[in-house]
């Protein structure tokens, strides 16, 4: 990695960076409604987001600058295993399809912000709502801080040191999304969006060029985990396919359970626009499956970095022209903007109706709701870049892990109720306990790891820690619900 400042690149990433500044402040005026202070039009857009717009919004808070980082990291360091995000991509728009649609005319028939509405509106328990709150706020928290990492990562390699350009970096989000709320986003992921295929299309087209094909790239990276050894390869090992099909379904089951993901869902503006996204999303897959590629590009071009998530940047600043890199570090970075504002909304809205509203001032007004989900989002960015500051990066690491886990516990309070009249808030807030204890014991146990091995017949077989801990929930739902109703209990209609 290059320690000096690269100037030509500094300043082309400056040119795109002051760009999405200046239209995250517009954005407040841009598809303004009637009604311009409450929660609705701060923190949902108004709920007028058509098919393009949801489309770039929600691949934009999906597809974060810490997968564009991450995910190339991952495939360097140990080869096929990390591409389990393109199988976890494919099977989370067939649960969007058939799920969300029906998440967002319940809420947008009965005025619902969050999950938690949803939730409190359904079972009338007070408890359960602020567990699925308090979930996806802590969740979300390390998430935000990633988009910190991918953006640190990228201000290293124009040359800046020092904790000073990403501290204004996140000043300027903070201003226009308190600004603009979830417009300021939705406009700048546009850009950010384009600029990512343009990034990734040329590199995949450019560097095995230089490096002598894709021949040579697949050569070069089979030797490299050849002569590292262990679980490492241009193919899974037989011992990989039960945890890499796990971690794929159990993520892509909890990618939808985040506030941010279920802000962009709430803000869309009917049901058919979720189901047109559902169909068109999968385009991403595409592109998350060449960005993969780069780690594989990494090893062809004998490039040698300090950290892993340094790969992606060395190889811009080593393969291609001083501005090209410039324009590549800004969509990353402006990639950590668009699901960073998102995330800290989702946590805005959660905490202002589902504790502020329900515990502190019941008889909020609308406006006071937007005003306190404004500060709130603030206070969350603030939260996550002191994560990032003063705590090592592998801390929000291991926080980001726990929270997939702890996500995924909400899926049956949040879900289940869509569906089904049988369950009832205290069963679920059993299942929801019991999966969070059991996953986070057995992610400690395990030295923080993803998977946890198993014993079936001496056979060691290791399993996605989140899905087990779902499972767990699921089964002491069905028991504490199977006993309540043995003792009387009455089931609740659907909403």
């Amino acid at each position: 990695m290059k320690t000096e400042i690269n100037w030509t690149a500094l300043w082309v990433f400056i040119f795109f960076f002051v760009l999405v500044t200046v239209m995250g402040f517009l954005a407040s005026r841009w598809q303004r409604g009637e009604s311009k202070g409450d929660l609705d039009e701060w923190g949902l857009g108004g709920r007028r987001f058509g098919t393009w717009i949801t489309w770039f919004l929600v691949g934009g808070d999906f597809y974060t600058a810490y997968t564009v980082i991450a995910v190339p990291a991952l495939v360097y360091a140990v080869g096929a295993y990390g591409f389990f995000a393109l199988p976890y991509t494919i099977l989370v728009y067939p649960i969007v399809f058939l799920i969300m649609p029906r998440l967002w005319k319940v809420a947008h028939a009965q005025g619902h912000v969050t999950a938690a509405d949803v939730v409190y509106a359904r079972y009338r328990s007070r408890p359960l709502e602020l567990a699925v709150a308090l979930t996806g706020v802590v969740a979300t928290m390390p998430y935000i801080a990633l988009q910190l990492i991918g953006m640190e990562v990228v201000i290293k390699a124009l040359g800046l040191t020092g904790e000073l350009p990403l501290m204004a970096a996140f000043v300027i989000l903070a201003l226009y999304t308190y600004s603009a709320g979830l417009r300021a986003p939705a406009l700048i992921a546009f850009v950010k969006d384009i600029m990512i295929y343009i990034v990734v299309i040329v590199a995949v087209c450019v560097v095995p060029t230089k490096l002598g094909g894709y021949g040579a790239v697949f050569q070069a990276a089979g030797d490299a985990f050849a002569a590292k050894g262990g679980n490492t390869g241009l193919t899974l090992k037989p011992s990989q396919f039960v945890p890499y099909a796990t971690l794929a379904l159990g993520s892509a089951l909890a990618a939808f359970m985040y506030p941010h993901t279920l802000t962009g869902i709430f803000a869309a503006k009917d049901a058919s626009t979720i189901r047109k996204n559902a169909i068109y999303l999968p385009a991403y897959t595409v592109l998350l499956g060449l960005i993969a590629l780069l780690g594989y590009m990494a090893h062809a071009a004998h490039l040698k970095v300090s950290s892993n998530n340094d790969v992606v940047p060395a190889l811009f600043n080593n393969l291609f022209p001083a501005w090209f890199s410039g324009f590549a570090f800004a969509a990353i970075a402006i990639g950590a903007l668009v699901p960073a504002a998102v995330m800290s909304i989702g946590s805005a809205n959660l905490f202002t109706r589902n504790f502020w509203k329900a515990y502190v001032n019941p008889q909020i007004d609308h406006t006071g709701e937007a005003k306190v989900a404004k500060v709130t989002s603030l206070v969350v960015k603030f939260g996550a870049l002191v994560i990032i500051i003063f705590l090592p990066t592998k801390f929000a690491l291991d926080l980001q892990l726990l929270g997939g886990l702890w996500i995924l516990q909400t899926l049956p309070a949040v879900v289940f109720g869509l569906f089904l009249n049988w369950f009832r808030a205290p069963a679920l807030l059993c299942g929801w306990a019991a999966g969070l204890v059991y996953g986070t014991t057995l992610v400690f146990n395990d030295g923080v790891k993803p998977v946890h091995t198993l014993d079936f017949g001496g056979e060691p077989i290791a399993v996605y820690t989140g899905l087990l801990a779902l499972v767990l929930n699921v089964v002491v739902l069905l028991v504490v619900q199977l006993v309540h109703n043995l003792v009387g209990g009455k089931t609740v209609k659907t909403a």
